[in-house]
């Protein structure tokens, strides 16, 4: 198996870890309160990733173009953890984070559109049951 999926089948295991430990997290508190207390230790535990894993080289290579990519992602991020913790204080996090899954779908159509990713029959196929699985939840 390549590292591309190794390490997509680790940062599965830990997103699914995320979402009922942040729930546990919530407790007593208001889910934007819990996603800004959240975004805090994501933002020093990611400098210190930095810090140790990133050549102090590197960070010169950085170009304007970098960073407005990178402060757009930033910005849908911030949005979409908004929404997603609002939704998890609210509901079922086994229902929100299945119908957050739907983002999936969502990549697949940028990737082709923006990217010129090949949209396989495999990847069609995978969109398509993701959207039928989507379906059924929301009407369960």
């Amino acid at each position: 198996m390549n590292n591309c999926l190794v390490f997509a089948f680790v940062s599965m295991f830990f997103a699914g870890f995320t979402s009922v430990i942040a729930k546990k997290g919530l407790s007593g508190i208001s889910g934007d309160l819990g996603v800004t207390v959240r975004t805090c230790f994501v933002f020093l535990f990611m400098l210190g990733f930095a810090w140790f894993s990133v050549p102090h080289k590197d960070w010169a290579e950085l170009k304007l173009n970098n960073w407005l990519w990178l402060a757009a992602s930033a910005l849908t991020t911030t949005l979409s953890w908004i929404f997603y913790y609002r939704a998890i204080k609210l509901g079922e996090v086994s229902t929100v984070a299945l119908i957050d899954k739907g983002s999936v779908v969502v990549s697949v159509v940028l990737a082709c559109w923006l990217l010129h990713e090949a949209l396989t029959v495999p990847k069609l196929a995978g969109a398509l049951l993701i959207c039928a699985g989507l379906v059924v939840i929301s009407k369960g």
